[in-house]
């Protein structure tokens, strides 16, 4: 079948997201999801929108959703743009502001996605290198390239940088896009949007997926000034002019408004994290200090294939990344506290503690 595939879909290597198999249950610590349901308003709004009006096209703009956004972050609706997931997001902010002559610059360890949409769309990258503690060294970040993003929380480290680093960069990238993608940012650190209205280069990415539980309604969000989001917008509409459904819109609008909700998730997921990263140093784990709904750590005596391969025949299910620098770390997922103590008293077997 391969001879009608074009020369391109031949060398395309694809992003692989964490493993979702079906073979039995699993406890799933792979994929970063919420271990907690949305919002009952958020599940009250989508089922009032479930009525005759779905034969209807969603609403273009997605008005209502991005009031919600700019209420939540204090900016205008026309430094808001929405998007099917943030990777979506993303897709756009590449095709818009990194197809140029210079290489656009990223970490050397972040999120995969990235190296593969430069592959989709024909863009040069270039890498710099994080520190040994996995931190973001200013210096060693480029001036006026193609472009930067950078994962704030970093992923897979869970590692956040300041304000006062981001601007460090936006300083330096006076003439070109700086794209701040702030997936785990609810988990402890401070976002960026406050900086728009400084920095015309500035463009920050988010997702409800983790903080707001709504990885499977697939929405994302872009903020920044108005002529970057125009450009956004310009470049969904030459590709698809309706990214959100009618459902998406309900619910994503309702979980920004309910803010009691988010930051009663958030405080809970912030907690357990603490608490698991206490006893895997108690295991005798390296845990990379982290401000997303994750913990990346190393034990000090055993590989970490091994222990995701032990873990997966417990029925446990951790991120393992064959990758240079990090090939001997595991990424943790935080889970409910029942699953973060399963997790843990696996671990105890598996160590013999």
């Amino acid at each position: 079948m391969n001879k009608y595939f074009s020369d391109f879909l031949k060398t395309l290597l694809p992003y692989r997201p964490g493993e979702q198999p079906k073979d039995k249950s699993y406890i799933k610590l792979n994929t970063n999801e919420s271990p907690y349901p949305p919002s009952e308003k958020v599940l009250s709004a989508i089922r009032e929108a479930v009525n005759g009006d779905l034969r209807l096209y969603p609403d273009l703009k997605a008005s209502r959703l991005k009031e919600s956004i700019s209420r939540f972050y204090s900016v205008n609706t026309e430094n808001v743009f929405v998007s099917n997931g943030s990777d979506e997001a993303l897709a756009y902010a590449f095709q818009a502001f990194f197809k140029k002559s210079q290489p656009l610059q990223m970490p050397d360890i972040t999120y995969s996605f990235y190296p593969s949409y430069c592959k989709l769309f024909s863009i040069d990258y270039r890498t710099f290198p994080l520190t040994d503690t996995f931190e973001i060294d200013i210096e060693q970040v480029p001036d006026n390239g193609g472009g930067v993003i950078i994962a704030n929380p970093n992923a897979p480290t869970g590692i956040c940088m300041g304000l006062d680093r981001i601007e460090g960069i936006l300083k330096k990238n006076t003439e070109s896009l700086v794209l701040i993608d702030e997936a785990y940012i609810d988990f402890g650190g401070e976002t960026a949007v406050p900086l728009i209205d400084k920095y015309p280069n500035l463009l920050v990415v988010q997702t409800v997926s983790k903080s707001r539980a709504l990885a499977g309604l697939r929405v994302g969000l872009a903020i920044g000034n108005e002529e970057l989001i125009n450009a956004l917008e310009d470049v969904k509409d030459s590709f698809n002019a309706y990214p959100l459904d009618t459902l998406a819109i309900a619910g994503a609008s309702a979980a920004f408004d309910d803010r009691e909700d988010f930051e009663t998730n958030t405080q809970k997921v912030i907690a357990t994290r603490e608490h698991v990263a206490n006893e895997l140093t108690k295991l005798n784990f390296y845990v990379v200090p982290s401000s997303a709904n994750f913990l990346m750590a190393q034990h000090k005596e055993i590989p970490a294939k091994d222990l995701y391969l032990r873990l997966k025949e417990n029925g446990i299910l951790i991120r393992y990344f064959d990758s240079p620098r990090i090939d001997n770390f595991v990424r943790i997922s935080i889970g409910t506290d029942e699953d973060m103590n399963t997790l843990v008293d696996s671990l105890r077997k598996i160590l013999n503690c």
